[in-house]
């Protein structure tokens, strides 16, 4: 069983579970402090450790008109101002190699896109900055590939790997969630990230955007935490109707202090009960 140590938290399948969570993308510095304080607090008052994430790139929208958020330049100075102010680790996705080495001097965990969890070029990039790498199970991808994935970055030296599932391609616009994937992947020893909102994105399914079913991002995080995961990724806002992307995936904000009281009950029966494989 292995632990990632990223500034201080310390994330492992068999350790106090992690929330990853913010807005899908950067939209003002006073936003994302709002919500990463706000954040701070739900975490603190329920005994879990607490990552911000944020994208200043969303390079991957279902139409050209679709936003992508800050900017790169931008988004790291804001991201970079929420870890140092409020002392807390950041999370941010990375979409070319060149964007690996710059991300890492404001952040402390790149992540990796589902849709490029297979570039090699892309994943020996971010594991040579040294920092955390969190990487997105493709949705292509079967949950017995990831050591591959693994493989490639441990041969740049970097062991401080995360492993998300987000879901897997069910149809047309659908994605399904296979629970079994979560101890599949934790075979690889590295601590298990469960992707609530995105698990239940409708990949295109609003034609020039995607859709989503909110309200069943809970479900998927109470089912993966009571298997017992390393973190639990989760997109909020304070109002998800407006929010520039992924809005219909999205938990509310005012809802998010209950559900992490409530993961951490499910969290600690887990963890006292682990599953055996």
């Amino acid at each position: 069983m292995k632990h990632v140590k990223i500034a201080n938290v310390t994330v492992g399948n068999d350790l106090p579970l992690t929330i990853i969570a913010g807005p899908c993308q950067l939209e003002t510095a006073d936003h994302a402090q709002m919500i990463a304080g706000r954040m701070k607090e739900a975490c603190e008052a329920a005994g879990a450790q607490y990552v911000f994430k944020a994208s200043y790139d969303k390079a991957n929208r279902t139409s050209l008109s679709g936003k992508r958020g800050m900017g790169i330049e931008a988004g790291l100075k804001v991201l970079d101002g929420i870890r140092k102010t409020m002392g807390i680790p950041v999370l941010t996705d990375v979409h070319t190699e060149a964007q690996c080495a710059i991300a890492a001097e404001a952040v402390d965990i790149l992540q990796i896109p589902a849709f490029l969890c297979r570039q090699t070029d892309m994943l020996l990039a971010a594991g040579e900055t040294g920092k955390a790498v969190n990487v997105k199970k493709g949705q292509f991808l079967a949950p017995w590939e990831m050591p591959n994935i693994v493989e490639k970055i441990e041969s740049t030296g970097n062991h401080n790997i995360l492993l998300t599932e987000r879901g897997t391609s069910f149809g047309y616009n659908t994605l399904v969630a296979d629970m079994r994937s979560l101890p599949q992947m934790a075979q690889t020893g590295y601590p298990v990230v469960m992707d609530a909102t995105h698990s239940v994105q409708q990949p295109g399914g609003r034609g020039g955007s995607s859709g989503g079913q909110r309200e069943f991002a809970p479900v998927m995080a109470r089912a993966a935490v009571a298997l017992g995961v390393g973190a639990v990724f989760i997109e909020t806002h304070q109002d998800p109707d407006t929010a520039p992307s992924d809005g219909p995936n999205m938990i509310p904000l005012d809802q998010m202090g209950q559900l992490i009281d409530t993961l951490m009950r499910f969290d600690a029966l887990a963890k006292a009960n682990p599953v055996q494989i």
